[in-house]
């Protein structure tokens, strides 16, 4: 089709041609798709496109695929597809499920939240250990009764593993110099070469072991939705179009969730996932799949990023960032591929209001050339969605210093940082981390990106930090709430780091001129 939009295309935009009367229809367009959001309702159309490993070029293919579709995703959520609509051209023009000969299929289904998308969730910080017990408990069931028939056990067979490893390699060979190197196209290749050719036992042993499935095939945060008032999770949007991607190793399902927690910042939810769904489907041989089947999964989504980039009627806003983003897969699929060797840091600079945290971490972050997440600006910008200048000089714990608030906050600063560390990346996080429970969540995090965490406790006499505090209240231009009363409720609750806490805790004076006190930290930290 090229180019030229289906003559049906301009008509579908329009809410008097859907029989559930929307008050205004949003088209979304993927690389495979035109989706229509209709309301309460949504229709998906299937592109007449033939990438290799999918052929929708027939009225007859795309109507198969449909209720393959319908089929498949109502393992997960049967309430959320409905079923099989025609698309028809009447006396006044086209419209979805109206009367005469069908042009086109599509899938109806159910509109699930917009606010629920795990993706949303997690850019507003608001998915939890608990979220991931959720999806634990959803998928184990899921998994046990969807177990290959003989018939099927091949597409687990490490030929064909190995064939969709090398499709993908002579599908992004034209990328290379442009979303990619060739050394990184190289080290990622002999990885899955190598790891194909030593570990053949283990791939028979696992058909053996019923551990082959039609999957979902396509498991990531995008395609999770949480229904909270309805306390539902819905997995959705099932690989139909290729039983190669749909079958296989259960490992290669999860690990997709896994590789895309991974890639958002959330290390230490991915690690939490896969440990309880190990323990919950008695599968310990899955750590040993993990990071293949984590490098082939960020391969796969760098490819479709190429293949967007690549579309001629996408927009460029939207080709611009799908190379942004299969940049940033291709570099993930390095690092689980052993291509990146250096050991990330994690420098969190804490300690009391006004204690000079956030000055000395911001000339560390500018001197080293390293990012610097601070914990005013992302609570102020990120999570409350005001100015950071702004002031809220609410009592301790209330307003937008609340426990809810902070919870989140800190949950930013550790997803922000590991975006950088599972990359094998630097990161600073500054904020007072007074609490050990917060700590806790960046040991976590430090741990699953195998990351050297190193606490910076920030001190200086009370007097100064009270000083310091007051002058900047006078400033319009200071981010910081930052006052005595609150410098005293800090101060009684405080809890200093242990050396048990982290790879290194140093304390380091800031009563000093700036300069030399980072020559001091120099000192204490680049150099142990």
């Amino acid at each position: 089709m090229g180019n030229v939009n289906p003559p049906w295309l301009q008509d579908l935009l329009e809410p008097e041609n859907y029989p559930n009367n929307p008050n205004e229809i949003k088209l979304i367009q993927t690389h495979l798709s035109w989706v229509f959001l209709a309301g309460d309702l949504v229709y998906k159309v299937k592109k007449p496109v033939d990438f290799g490993f999918l052929d929708f070029t027939t009225l007859e293919k795309r109507r198969f695929f449909c209720n393959e579709e319908i089929r498949l995703n109502k393992r997960l959520c049967p309430e959320i597809y409905l079923s099989v609509v025609p698309v028809t051209k009447t006396a006044s023009g086209y419209r979805f499920e109206g009367q005469g000969d069908p042009v086109e299929w599509a899938v109806k289904m159910k509109r699930m939240p917009d606010d629920g998308l795990m993706s949303a969730l997690i850019n507003r910080d608001e998915v939890t250990k608990k979220d991931m017990d959720g999806i634990c408990a959803l998928l184990s069931p899921f998994y046990k009764e969807a177990k290959a028939g003989e018939d099927k056990l091949h597409l687990g067979s490490i030929d064909v593993v190995r064939e969709n490893c090398e499709e993908n390699f002579e599908q992004t060979k034209d990328f290379v110099g442009k979303a990619f190197s060739k050394e990184m196209f190289d080290t990622i290749k002999d990885y899955t070469r190598t790891f194909l050719s030593n570990k053949k036992t283990l791939f028979e042993k696992r058909q053996r072991d019923g551990r082959i499935v039609e999957g979902h095939g396509d498991l990531y945060s995008a395609n999770i939705c949480f229904d909270r008032k309805k306390d539902k999770i819905y997995i959705f949007d099932c690989i139909e179009f290729n039983e190669r991607f749909r079958y296989g190793d259960v490992a290669v399902d999860v690990a997709f969730l896994a590789m895309d927690l991974d890639f958002l910042g959330l290390c230490d939810l991915s690690a939490y996932f896969i440990k309880n769904f190990s323990t919950q489907t008695n599968d310990e041989e899955l750590f040993e799949l993990l990071d293949f089947y984590k490098c082939y999964r960020a391969y796969v989504r760098a490819k479709i990023g190429c293949f967007t980039w690549a579309s001629p009627e996408v927009d460029q806003k939207t080709r611009d960032m799908s190379l942004d983003m299969a940049k940033r897969y291709f570099q993930l699929a390095l690092k689980y591929a052993g291509g990146i060797t250096k050991r990330p840091t994690l420098f969190v600079f804490m300690g009391l209001s006004g204690s000079g945290k956030s000055t000395v971490a911001k000339a560390f972050s500018e001197k080293m050339g390293i990012p610097w997440f601070n914990s005013d600006l992302v609570r102020k910008e990120h999570v409350t969605g005001i100015s950071a200048t702004e002031k809220h000089l609410e009592p301790f714990g209330q307003g937008i210093y609340s426990p809810a608030f902070t919870e989140k906050t800190y949950r930013a600063l550790s997803r922000l940082a590991g975006q950088r560390l599972v990359l094998g990346q630097d990161a600073i996080v500054d904020a007072t981390y007074i609490d050990k429970d917060k700590r806790k969540q960046l040991s976590e995090l430090a741990s699953a990106c195998d990351a050297r965490l190193v606490y910076i406790h920030c001190t200086c006499p009370d007097e100064i930090a009270i000083e310091r505090m007051t002058k900047r209240l006078k400033s319009d231009k200071a981010i910081s709430d930052g006052r005595k009363e609150i410098f005293e409720k800090q101060k009684a609750i405080f809890n200093p780091p242990s050396q048990e806490e982290a790879s290194l805790v140093v304390r380091l004076d800031t009563d000093a001129p700036v300069e030399q006190i980072l020559q001091n930290l120099e000192a204490k930290v680049l150099n142990a």
